[in-house]
């Protein structure tokens, strides 16, 4: 049931891992995934879910339990010396929710709609089952499996037609493009530098004058020395401390799985969505205009930081943006208008799933930093909180705890996994400026983008210069819409 792409990239894994023939699916995001959403295998796709989900504990030397317990301890200690209660409440002192009932009240928001989001997603992938003379209960390793086949069918959406018309090349000369059109800078590939790894391309931004703004790194491919996920890193941030300019050097790292040879790597719309939420994360450290290195680019609140990264993600889903770009490797047709509309009709269905998937995971993460005394088991105290907060079956967590990197990798995200969702609301209803002004590139509008978010850094108070750029607070109906977590009204 694996589609050509699939097929060639897990023969591309093997070839990478030393085995003459065959194939190889590993446990990277960018081959799990599809695997899990297209194999017929429903015994193979248990195997690999398992596997992917019991990262952290599935050998004595791999073990992570102890080690997550330690760390949650070691913050609880820590943060009490400094006269707080919990280490969640040290982390939100500094960031724009401020308090943990204030998270609390996001979730309290969100999760209720979002299941209800998922009942109804269940009820459409049962019935695809039923019709197919199917009748076991979804599991977390059949989800992905029907809601595709629910995806084709009610939304003649096939992740197998896509990919053809997102060759990575192409999206990135996409996301390019789109940072041109709002913010009037330029990039120009850069072939004589000496960079560390032979995957890695570079370009010089400058603006439309010609005057130097940094340089971009992209580094896109999964390799085995490469840890998993998608970030954006700094060699050097702006600043221009005694009136010196220093220029940022950004990278953005991504974990695709690479095209066979002689072909190009082709994306899924997950793919382009990571590719174009790291650019903006990319943009928040190019575009930086402050003094001070420590105010710079992404130097904010951790949750205002996922901010540009995550409005960038908007103008992928813009009609104009994929008719210019979306080009099929092979033809160069470009996508078909009736595939772009099936596309965002699309767009909302599984929202349900994954709201709930994220909702899971950041709840566990608040509550485990919460908890007095810090949880010594930490895989059964997972279990209890999703217990209590009624976790649907069938679905499972974006991360579980044993190997949520975001936590345990550093402490960025720990206690602030919430930031994702907390930026979406901020995304929605920026985004909505510039529906409201009738077009996704309009230069006032993005303009004060520009001024109030992408340059300022952390010299401005995050809630005053979100207010700056839109006029009034966020609120949360836009994410709402976005995710497709209301029901459209009735007619009267």
């Amino acid at each position: 049931g694996l589609p050509d792409f699939l097929r060639a990239s897990a023969a591309q894994a093997a070839a990478e891992r030393g085995h003459a023939a065959g194939h190889v699916i590993t446990l990277s995001r960018s081959l799990i995934v599809p695997f899990l959403t297209f194999s017929d295998r429903r015994d193979l796709r248990e195997q690999a879910w398992r596997a992917w989900v019991s990262r952290g504990e599935l050998a004595a030397h791999r073990d992570n339990r102890p080690v997550a317990a330690d760390i949650l301890r070691l913050r609880a200690e820590f943060a009490q010396l400094l006269g707080y209660a919990n280490y969640a409440d040290y982390v939100l002192a500094d960031t724009m929710a401020g308090s943990v009932a204030r998270v609390d009240k996001l979730f309290d928001d969100v999760w209720p709609k979002a299941c209800d989001a998922l009942e109804r997603e269940r009820a459409m992938l049962k019935a695809s089952m039923a019709a197919s003379g199917v009748t076991h209960e979804i599991e977390p390793w059949d989800w992905r499996y029907w809601a595709e086949k629910v995806r084709r069918r009610d939304f003649s959406i096939d992740e197998a037609e896509l990919k053809p018309y997102f060759p990575l090349d192409r999206m990135v000369q996409a996301a390019f493009d789109c940072a041109e059109r709002l913010f009037g800078i330029r990039l120009t590939e850069r072939t004589d530098l000496a960079l560390y790894h032979p995957d890695v391309r570079a370009w010089e931004v400058s603006d439309t004058s010609g005057k130097p703004v940094g340089l971009f790194l992209h580094d896109n491919f999964a390799r085995s020395s490469k840890r998993s996920g998608a970030w954006m890193s700094a060699f050097r941030m702006q600043t221009r401390h005694h009136g010196v300019p220093v220029l940022p050097i950004i990278v953005n790292n991504n974990n695709f799985a690479k095209g066979a040879p002689n072909e190009p790597t082709l994306l899924s719309f997950d793919d382009l969505r990571t590719l174009f939420h790291e650019f903006g994360h990319g943009l928040h450290g190019l575009l930086s205009n402050v003094t001070w290195e420590r105010q710079s680019g992404t130097s904010v609140l951790r949750d205002f930081v996922e901010l540009p990264s995550q409005l960038f993600e908007h103008w992928i889903g813009e009609p104009k943006v994929l008719e210019r770009h979306a080009r099929h490797w092979k033809t160069d047709e470009p996508i078909p208008m009736a595939l772009v509309q099936r596309l965002k009709r699309a767009q909302t269905f599984g929202q349900g799933f994954e709201t709930v998937r994220f909702l899971g995971s950041a709840i566990v993460d608040m509550r485990a930093h919460v908890a007095s005394p810090s949880p010594a088991d930490v895989v059964a105290f997972e279990t209890g909180v999703l217990r209590e907060i009624g976790l649907p079956s069938g679905v499972g967590l974006n991360h579980r705890l044993v190997h949520f990197q975001h936590l345990f990798s550093g402490s960025s995200y720990a206690a602030g996994y919430y930031v994702y969702l907390w930026a979406e609301v901020l995304d929605a209803d920026a985004y909505d400026a510039f529906t409201e002004a009738g077009d996704p590139f309009d230069a006032k509008t993005a303009q004060r983008l520009l001024d109030h978010v992408y340059s300022v850094g952390d010299s401005v108070d995050p809630q005053a210069t979100y207010v700056a750029f839109r006029g009034r607070p966020a609120t949360v109906e836009p994410l709402l819409r976005k995710r497709g977590l209301i029901q459209p009204a009735a007619n009267a």
